[in-house]
């Protein structure tokens, strides 16, 4: 279920004179590309949406074309575009659900790839038609599956570099998120990447700094990948509050103790006033929430109702047995819906009440089974195939029966 609330269009009176024109300078004309191509090291975190740039090409052309590939000199490289900036011509990866057109986008020269996952890493190239490179991406998508998660308030401590005289492993990491609730405590959030650092790099990368690139990268050699496997993406948690701009005053100091221990002083709290949706869902089965325009890199934090539905609870991997957590997409789901999730579920984003679920229990919707379902195939196939092998059993015996009463007539 993904909540989405339209914009409101307010009429303004806009004048032409409160525009000025400025003309920038063109980078492909001061930007020359590389005679031996390059690749740019990028790291990302999974579900994350990021934009390669066509840093140069020649002036004289007017369009790009984006090719993959997964694996530098292996394998077929894939066409991104069908030179319309629409979708991907590699016809041997079209299947049946899979949505080509919602997983890239290209704007001007620049290829968007939405909520990119760990398959997706590997070369970006922009070129031309003919097949002519002129920028390269060496893209490292990390998962956060698994991932290292260490609470500061239980001073727990992050993973330890790995170093030895050739290489060094080691976590960089992206700085603290905003406060993701604002004037009762809230949580912020710190997510660390994999990098490494070695003399022993393949040259035809380009490195963040000195000898230094992501673990998932194309310049890691193949005797390091091994070790590199071992290494988790790494996240941080700790709390915070900060007082809300106007909507939710508060008395920092008081709020910030009582909500520690979860309590409030403010009896006269009253239901927030956000959009809220009602979702009916059947009982026992799976339920996945997401928070409107939230990204896996947001600061992002659930309530339900007044009960504040904190990381140090409910992140995913805190207690395996969880029927209820946050997954590190920053989506509230359900392993299955129960009796007790009744009731409305809130959602920040950035520090900002966004919207609310109300979310009530339904009956299992009855199935209607046909002979050409999937399931039906697999039941009528399972029956006669087990029919099937009882019959030769059966026919075995028999055989074996009438052999030992002849050898005794004999």
């Amino acid at each position: 279920v993904v909540l989405s609330f339209g914009p409101f269009l307010w009429p303004a009176l806009i004048h032409a004179s409160e525009f000025v024109i400025e003309e920038k300078e063109d980078i492909f004309k001061i930007q020359s590309c590389p005679a031996f191509l390059m690749f740019q090291n990028a790291a990302y975190l999974a579900d994350m949406t990021f934009e390669l740039p066509c840093l140069c090409k020649p002036e004289d052309v007017t369009s790009v074309v984006w090719y993959y590939q997964k694996d530098l000199g292996k394998g077929h490289t894939k066409v991104l575009s069908d030179f319309h900036g629409t979708k991907i011509l590699d016809a041997s990866q079209l299947r049946a659900g899979l949505d080509i057109q919602s997983r890239f986008r290209i704007l001007m020269f620049s290829l968007l790839v939405l909520n990119a996952q760990p398959q997706d890493s590997g070369h970006y190239m922009c070129g031309s038609v003919k097949g002519d490179y002129f920028y390269g991406y060496d893209i490292d998508v990390q998962s956060y599956k698994n991932a290292h998660i260490t609470f500061k308030e239980k001073e727990e401590k992050p993973m330890l570099d790995v170093e030895t005289k050739t290489y060094k492993v080691f976590t960089s990491y992206w700085n603290w998120t905003v406060c993701d609730r604002c004037g009762v405590r809230g949580e912020q959030r710190r997510i660390g990447l994999c990098y490494i650092r070695s003399p022993y790099l393949y040259f035809r990368y380009k490195k963040i700094l000195t000898n230094v690139v992501s673990c998932g990268s194309g310049a890691v050699p193949r005797r390091y990948q091994h070790i590199l496997k071992k290494r988790k993406t790494e996240i941080m948690i700790r709390s915070c509050f900060v007082p809300c701009a106007t909507r939710y005053p508060s008395i920092e100091g008081e709020k910030f103790i009582f909500d520690v221990f979860g309590f409030t002083n403010d009896k006269n709290k009253k239901t927030p006033q956000v959009p809220v949706q009602t979702h009916i869902h059947a009982i026992g089965y799976p339920l996945t929430i997401a928070c409107p325009d939230a990204r896996a890199e947001h600061a992002v934090a659930w309530d339900k109702g007044r009960r504040p539905l904190y990381r140090e609870e409910y992140m995913v991997g805190v207690n395996r047995s969880m029927r209820l957590y946050i997954d590190q997409g920053n989506h509230l789901v359900f392993r299955a819906i129960q009796l007790n999730d009744i009731g409305t579920y809130y959602c920040w984003r950035e520090g900002q009440l966004m919207a609310g679920i109300r979310l009530r229990i339904g009956l299992p919707p009855r199935i209607h089974r046909n002979f050409t379902d999937e399931e039906s195939i697999f039941a009528m196939q399972t029956i006669l195939s087990t029919y099937f092998i009882l019959t030769l059993i059966f026919i075995f015996l028999k055989c074996m029966k009438c052999c030992n009463y002849y050898f005794d007539c004999f």
